[in-house]
């Protein structure tokens, strides 16, 4: 498929889900949140949260998911840095990180035992960045999607 073909499908989609009813701020936390979750500081598990969520609360599946799949980069991108708020809000003292030889010599356990701690700290961090970042996107896209006249006839239904 083209590049111009894939422009045109996305267009496609992004009507169709424009045209199912749903009001311009539900769409825009559906969104918002699908952007959020997909930058949780831990791998594999955005998808299903997204998934899960969008069913618990009605919300729109292709487009949250649409969302979560934009983040992705930035997920990844802003691994490191919630690991290092995560361990600042945790801990007053500095924490001693494994070096890549210390790996090879630590027991399987200690090591579960330390990532999972990163990444608990990590995923505290998130919460935290991503409670007022969901408020704020809500927010902007909300009027963004108000501007569109295909969702001001939705607007009357929410």
């Amino acid at each position: 498929m083209t590049m111009r073909g894939i422009r045109a499908a996305a267009k496609r989609s992004a009507v169709q889900w424009l045209r199912q009813g749903v009001s311009p701020r539900r769409l825009a936390l559906t969104l918002a949140l699908g952007f959020a979750i997909g930058c949780i500081p831990v791998i594999g598990i955005p998808t299903l949260l997204c998934a899960a969520l969008a069913l618990a609360l009605r919300l729109n599946l292709p487009a949250i998911q649409a969302a979560n799949y934009a983040a992705m980069p930035l997920q990844l991108a802003l691994i490191v840095p919630f690991v290092r708020m995560g361990g600042w809000i945790v801990s007053a003292k500095p924490s001693h990180p494994i070096t890549a030889a210390a790996v090879f010599h630590l027991p399987a356990l200690h090591m579960a035992a330390h990532v999972s701690g990163l990444a608990g700290e990590a995923l505290l961090a998130w919460l935290l960045a991503a409670i007022p970042a969901v408020a704020l996107m809500t927010l902007m896209l909300t009027r963004m999607l108000r501007r569109i006249p295909v969702m001001n006839a939705a607007e009357a239904g929410d």
